[in-house]
């Protein structure tokens, strides 16, 4: 499946605007997206393990995965989706103008972005937190060391907040260094502009593993911050929201039921388990609500697999993983000690 990469600037989003002031319809978002035939899912410039393309230009990662599923739920049919890569200094005004249906890229669930761009979050597909990659060599072995240090980081985005934050809290009078792209910013760091680089560090984690010689650079240790890493959709449009929202769901109690993109249709098929059959659509009117076919959820995991093997073939160590263990981690399951949890499917 072969998806276009419409990389939008900050200036022709901004030209939008009086295009996206008329965006209000009376047609609802899934009425639109059913009308044109596809849906319009923004995630960002490539990044290992959550969107990435490969040799034939198709796109691919956690966040891509969510998307799919989205578009799987709908349309019976994953590929029926365009994937636009936006900046992060584009990606709000994107969506809350309309040129997106659905934002599925690495961005942190904020009260403020919640409550003031005109979106809402859904349950996060990835739990993270913030921290600092170094040379090795450096000598520095934590973030309190990194006083007066010039530090490389993304714009626009809650990291260089976080960063503000941490130079304030402990007096380090670290030095912002800004790039709207990240791999200028890896490349700056990795050429001696900067003392350290800043991110989530599954983000870091990613890089490192791409730079020339990545036994030469560190993670420290110290987190400092939460970032609950979530779909947004537009404020307003309940039902679209709740499509969103229970198809990640879905992803996330296929695998506490055992459910995997191998065993769905014997599932769907044989079993007795009464949760299994409502999930999938062999029996009662789950879809209603939703205003989708019965077979939406079974149309998720046939796509997509479950959540647990989503990640384990893009964030762990799967052909395409980025070699994050999740045992023991937040975005284990809660059966296991994690936070991936939903609601009852009933």
């Amino acid at each position: 499946m072969k998806l276009s990469a419409t990389m939008l600037s900050v200036a022709v989003i901004a030209t939008s605007m009086v295009a996206g002031a008329n965006f209000a319809s009376a047609k609802s978002t899934l009425e639109i997206v059913k009308e044109r035939g596809n849906v319009r899912c923004q995630v960002g410039p490539p990044s290992p393990g959550y969107y990435n393309l490969d040799a034939d230009g198709n796109w691919y990662g956690l966040d891509v995965a969510i998307c799919q599923a989205v578009t799987a739920a709908i349309f019976g049919d994953k590929s029926k989706l365009e994937i636009q890569s936006v900046s992060s200094q584009a990606r709000f005004t994107s969506l809350a103008n309309g040129e997106s249906d659905l934002l599925s890229r690495t961005a942190t669930w904020t009260l403020s972005r919640d409550t003031q761009l005109g979106l809402d979050f859904l349950p996060p597909n990835f739990y993270d937190g913030q921290g600092f990659t170094v040379r090795k060599d450096s000598g520095i072995t934590s973030a309190l060391q990194l006083k007066g240090a010039k530090v490389c980081v993304t714009s626009g985005t809650t990291t260089e907040l976080n960063l503000t934050d941490f130079s304030r809290s402990n007096n380090l009078k670290i030095s912002n260094t800004t790039f709207e792209d990240y791999n200028v910013r890896d490349d700056t760091y990795l050429n001696g502009g900067c003392d350290a680089v800043t991110g989530d560090k599954s983000s870091m984690a990613a890089n490192i593993a791409s730079f020339p010689t990545p036994g030469d650079h560190m993670i420290l240790p110290e987190t400092l911050s939460k970032e609950p890493l979530a779909p947004a959709v537009r404020h307003g449009d309940n039902q679209w929201a709740d499509i969103v929202r229970w198809s990640v769901f879905a992803l996330i109690n296929a695998e506490e039921l055992g459910i995997t993109q191998a065993n769905v249709d014997e599932m769907r098929d044989n079993s007795k388990n009464p949760n299994i059959r409502r999930m999938l659509g062999a029996e009662g009117e789950l879809h209603k609500g939703l205003g989708l076919e019965k077979d939406w959820a079974y149309n998720i995991i046939k796509a997509v697999g479950n959540y647990g093997e989503i990640y384990e073939t893009y964030m762990g160590h799967g052909k395409l993983g980025i070699g994050i263990d999740r045992a023991g981690s937040l975005n284990a399951l809660w059966t296991n000690g994690g936070l991936m949890y939903s609601p009852p499917m009933r």
